[in-house]
């Protein structure tokens, strides 16, 4: 048996819910201070790029740093990482040196671009979003090994992983139904 709700009492619920809304949208990157019902877990705004670079004794301060704090904090733990990884890394196909190159990667967020194309890299456009058939980890590889034109190391920039094992929908939600 369903107990209907007053009118009072279902404004008030209305008001709590966009009270809510407001506070957890607002134009910043802080979490409310409102420890029991919010936690940050993880950042992952770029795939593999907190994998790989941030350390694990890190982890919890890496996952919990605002993003605008990042680059301060992380760009080199993030350069060291890089030049560990690639130590004749000098610039990448965007032109980036190692200091530039892992600011932009020790900030974790991913830009949109709301007038123009959105792609994670297509050749010419970058970082401007990401669309669901975006190969990112390719990307990625291919900025952390390829050098400045992309060709340096070719068995490390692609993982040959070309495209979804099933075909994305046209529709809201876009992604294919599990297995």
């Amino acid at each position: 048996m369903m107990k209907s709700i007053n009118k009072k009492t279902a404004i008030v619920a209305v008001a709590a819910i966009l009270a809510l809304t407001m506070i957890s949208c607002k134009n910043d990157d802080t979490t409310p201070e409102i420890p029991s019902m919010y936690t940050q877990e993880d950042q992952i705004g770029r795939p593999a790029i907190n994998t790989v670079f941030v350390g694990s004794s890190m982890k919890d301060n890496f996952n919990t740093t605002a993003p605008s704090a990042q680059g301060a904090s992380y760009q080199s733990a993030f350069e060291a990482r890089l030049l560990a990884l690639n130590p004749n890394y000098s610039t990448n196909a965007l032109g980036l040196d190692a200091a530039t190159f892992t600011t932009v990667l020790a900030t974790d967020v991913l830009s949109v671009s709301l007038d123009g194309t959105t792609t994670f890299f297509d050749g010419t456009n970058v970082l401007t979003g990401r669309a669901l058939a975006d190969d990112v980890i390719s990307v990625e590889l291919l900025l952390i090994f390829g050098g400045s034109d992309g060709s340096e190391n070719p068995g490390l920039t692609d993982d040959h992983v070309d495209s979804n094992d099933k075909a994305f929908l046209t529709t809201f939600p876009y992604l294919a139904s599990p297995w």
